[in-house]
């Protein structure tokens, strides 16, 4: 290691929080600062609860600009589009079109699949030492596929089958018997039996208890705001006065781009606005197993005695409030999907800005400015990459790619 450094993190979801772990864990001094009362308020607060290891592929991929303009023009799809006199949209989304090719889908979820796994193997360590109360099981996920043809090409993509296996209709059903309505409407599904799921607000609230156990660590509640500073270091102000630190690491989710662009800094980070619903189905209805449906880009997670439900990406929106129409269309095909998930009452619903880059690919980089890292732009998928970000970032802060 290059040695102990005083670091700063700005945010307190998820990618902050397990930054601030591996950090510590590295022998630093870390300081979080997080502008809610609480840690995991955003984009971390109510996920889709899967770590999805083996499914990182990103949206952009060959195909995909042609399904997207048939989801555009029927009711009720999963990705609704607004376009806007914005400068920022139009580029995000030029550069997702640009993306979407197989041979760059190929590179891109290579790099996420390496950053998954290590995390994989790292939170595994990090629960042998203790971390716990996050709802985390192993259960295997299944995807299925209603489309005949993505199935095949599914199918065809295993590489390894101790760790997928592709599955027939009926095989599907013994695996998670709660979808046995589907058989006759799904052309197949891939198993992955390795994939966890977990909560991601408590697992963030648990990393804030390890951590305030840990005399190098503290939390400050308080808005940040970045600037030049001397020379080619950014200087950092926390509620409106200067804040010291040896390095400075911006992980504050989709506010990572207005914080770094007084530096001149353009983040190539768009907010694509996601729904969760928690329920509690009736009793013998909750999925044990963590289950995809594929056309439909819905998810569904068993966290204790609720369900978690996550889909639909809204592009063009950059407010929060819910969509009544979208949570309804949510509703109807869940019901629909999993007869009984609402028959013991659902919470509130959740809305968030998943702040995505148009590859996919998380920024974990340094910049122009010696004291100021990034690790940022993870989009739905903070959850899965956050471990293995943070070893990542521990590598750069320790020197390891200079």
């Amino acid at each position: 290691m290059a040695g102990k450094r005083t670091i700063t993190i700005i945010g307190g979801g998820v990618i902050g929080l397990t930054a601030a772990h591996a950090l510590i864990g590295a022998g630093h001094d870390v300081t979080l600062i997080e502008r809610r009362e609480d840690v995991g308020q955003e984009a971390s607060f109510a996920n889709g609860g899967q770590l999805s290891y083996r499914y990182v592929s990103p949206l952009a991929d060959a195909g995909v600009a042609r399904d997207a303009l048939g989801w555009l023009l029927r009711p009720h799809s999963p990705i609704s589009l607004r376009l806007r006199a914005d400068t920022m949209q139009w580029r995000w989304l030029l550069g997702f079109m640009l993306a979407c090719n197989r041979r760059t889908n190929r590179k891109n979820a290579a790099i996420l699949l390496d950053l998954a796994l290590a995390g994989q193997a790292e939170l595994q360590d990090w629960r042998d030492a203790g971390l716990d109360d996050f709802l985390w099981r192993r259960p295997g996920k299944l995807v299925l596929y209603r489309d005949s043809s993505k199935f095949r090409l599914a199918a065809r993509s295993i590489t390894d089958p101790d760790l997928q296996r592709a599955l027939s209709p009926s095989e599907c059903m013994t695996v998670e018997p709660a979808f046995a309505g589907l058989q006759s409407r799904i052309a197949g599904g891939i198993f992955s039996p390795e994939d966890e799921v977990g909560d991601c607000f408590l697992f963030c609230t648990a990393l804030r208890k390890a951590l305030t156990r840990q005399p190098a660590f503290r939390m400050v509640q308080g808005k940040a705001a970045l600037a030049p500073g001397r020379g080619s270091r950014c200087a950092l102000r926390v509620n409106g006065r200067p804040f010291e630190a040896d390095l400075v690491i911006l992980a504050a989710g989709i506010a990572s781009r207005a914080l770094a662009r007084p530096l001149g800094i353009d983040l190539p980070l768009y907010g694509l606005k996601g729904y969760s619903l928690t329920t509690r189905p009736q009793p013998g209805t909750l999925p044990a197993v963590s289950v995809t449906d594929y056309d439909n880009r819905v998810v569904y997670a068993g966290l204790g005695d609720r369900l978690r439900v996550a889909a639909m990406v809204d592009i063009g929106t950059d407010d929060t409030p819910p969509d009544p129409r979208r949570l309804a269309e949510l509703r109807a095909l869940v019901a629909a999907t999993l007869p009984g998930a609402f028959g013991g009452g659902e919470d509130a619903p959740w809305v968030g800005l998943r702040p995505a880059t148009p590859t996919g690919v998380p920024v974990i980089a340094r910049t122009r400015y010696d004291n100021l890292l990034l690790n940022v732009g993870h989009g739905a998928l903070g959850f899965t990459l956050a471990v293995g970000s943070a070893l990542r970032l521990k590598e750069i802060v320790a020197g390891a790619d200079v």
